[in-house]
């Protein structure tokens, strides 16, 4: 009986994400935004469906769906943003209505790399993102954020002077320690080679696998993941997004990475990998980190 429970959540799970799967670019530029990072973006993109599915199970009717969406993607990043960034939580209710902007989208907005936004107040934020990467009109996006038009008309003109005025924060640099970089390295190097009973060797025994917005595995069941590496033509490079280590995942005769993986490992191996294979709607800035002799020739005094 609890079998056949589980299997009726699993399908109704399913058949959620493929309602909504045309909404998820559009909820992953905003959270990404929001978040001031792609990874971080995409965690609170998937804590938002699983509201969004749970709310609705709990529903007579069936709401709108892309402004219900970004509703409860709004509220999701600010809990977020309330347990990790104590700063710029303005609201917009408190804005003088000064000088009021137009019902114009401003191209810039969409240009300005992900971490630029958190220079903004976190609700001038979102009118901003709102307005000028989703479109929405100054009614919808005073619907969202539960406040007046004339307050989200004078976050616009804030938000965006302030998005044009910032710099952005400085990259951070990844320092890895000498043996997560020997893992990592091995880990590129065997897959690479395509020697996969070499890359099992690298699981710690009790290893979880989260394919992002598709599947998850555990234990032995990880080692078969490889098996669909085995049919691709891709290769992997370590680098850095958002500050964070990453495997990119290149396809023949590519600059950049088609998606990418992270791996954190503890010291029986890796205990985590984290693919983003399925995620096409990741907007991510993918930095090479340099060989150990780069690195060392970087830091060394002239």
């Amino acid at each position: 009986m609890a079998d056949l429970e589980l299997q009726s959540l699993a399908g109704g799970r399913e058949r959620f994400l493929e309602w909504v799967a045309e909404y998820r670019p559009q909820l992953h530029r905003y959270c990404a935004r929001m978040m001031g990072s792609a990874i971080d973006g995409e965690d609170v993109l998937q804590e938002s469906l699983a509201k969004a599915f749970y709310q609705l199970s709990q529903s007579v009717s069936v709401p709108p769906l892309r402004p219900w969406l970004l509703r409860i993607a709004h509220h999701t990043a600010l809990d977020h943003l309330k347990r990790y960034e104590r700063k710029h939580v303005e609201p917009l209710d408190e804005l003088t209505a000064d000088t009021l902007g137009d019902g114009a989208i401003d191209p810039a907005s969409v240009r300005a790399a992900l971490a630029t936004f958190l220079e903004l107040p976190v609700l001038q934020r979102s009118a901003v993102i709102l307005k000028d990467v989703l479109g929405l009109s100054n009614e919808d996006i005073a619907s969202t954020l539960q406040t007046t038009v004339p307050a989200v008309k004078a976050g616009l003109v804030r938000g965006r002077a302030k998005l044009k005025a910032a710099t952005g924060p400085a990259p951070r640099e990844v320092t890895l320690s000498p043996e997560l970089r020997a893992t990592l390295d091995t880990y590129v190097a065997r897959f690479n080679a395509r020697d996969w009973d070499g890359l099992r060797t690298l699981l710690a025994k009790e290893v979880e696998l989260d394919l992002v917005a598709r599947a998850s595995r555990r234990g032995a069941e990880v080692g078969q993941y490889f098996g669909n590496y085995a049919k691709d033509d891709v290769t992997l490079t370590l680098g850095q997004v958002d500050g964070r280590p990453v495997l990119g995942v290149f396809k023949p005769g590519a600059t950049s990475p088609a998606y990418v993986i992270q791996l954190e490992v503890a010291d029986d191996g890796v205990r985590f990998i984290r693919d983003y294979r399925y995620v096409t709607w990741l907007e991510f800035t993918f930095l090479p980190l340099p060989e150990e002799g780069e690195r060392a020739n970087k830091a060394a005094p002239p």
